[in-house]
């Protein structure tokens, strides 16, 4: 796809959704296909190649957490594999921290060349567990807002985001159209970990029939100290 179509094609579904977006900004946004289709040839980071299909799938997927970021300073993004949803958050959200967090060096690798070209800043890309970052004092309930996009279900994923949100912060989780099982399964932990649900929103992509579920989880007390456990204990043994 050649850059003006390109531009025409993301300003359209942007109106759609709505957002505001300069032409800058969609540049941006086109560089950042042009690297991840470079790179996806030699490392496996997205199914989706087809440059439409890139923008409703990631970029615009990535940017319905918008209104979510209201208020907030410090935004994490667990599990962003290539960079989603923080680096389109970003691209647009020229003021907040963003930090990127996978377990998987390549992935961090590609992702600081990314923010590297694009020449972003208030950006960084981090290499480790979420379990033993979570740990850390520099990191521990230090996050306004943390984010997920379809990392793991949500009685393991809660585990790993509660830990770092501040008290009255905010998890965001992206999940397909069909939670209300996973909500069930995971109340106890959320609630063991501090959390309550605050709501849960449906959306629907711009001109496509892909809904996304937006599960709202407010920080309304400190995570105890043992949370989140060893790594792959989450995922392994959620809490029941």
């Amino acid at each position: 796809m050649e850059k003006r179509e390109f531009i025409l094609e993301f300003s359209h579904k942007a109106q759609l959704l709505p957002i505001e977006v300069d032409e800058s900004q969609i540049e941006q946004f086109y560089t950042y296909m042009e690297l991840l289709l470079q790179w996806n040839e030699k490392m496996n980071l997205t199914a989706i190649t087809q440059p439409k299909e890139v923008i409703v799938k990631h970029f615009m997927d990535s940017l319905t957490v918008l209104p979510y970021l209201d208020g907030a300073e410090k935004i994490l993004d667990i599990g962003t594999g290539a960079g989603f949803p923080g680096i389109p958050l970003r691209i647009i959200e020229k003021e907040k921290k963003f930090t990127l967090l996978d377990s998987l060096n390549k992935r961090v690798i590609f992702l600081n060349e990314v923010i590297q070209k694009l020449g972003l800043e208030k950006i960084q890309a981090i290499h480790g567990r979420a379990e033993e970052i979570a740990q850390k004092p520099e990191d521990r309930e230090k996050y306004d807002i943390v984010v997920s996009r379809a990392v793991a279900k949500l009685n393991s994923l809660v585990e790993y985001m509660l830990p770092f949100l501040t008290i009255g912060g905010k998890c965001i989780c992206m999940k397909s159209s069909d939670v209300e099982e996973e909500i069930k399964e995971a109340k106890n932990a959320i609630h063991i970990l501090g959390g309550e649900i605050e709501k849960v929103d449906e959306i629907i992509l711009p001109e496509s029939d892909i809904k996304r579920k937006m599960i709202v989880i407010k920080k309304i007390n400190t995570t105890p100290k043992k949370f989140p456990r060893k790594p792959g204990m989450a995922t392994k043994e959620p809490i029941a």
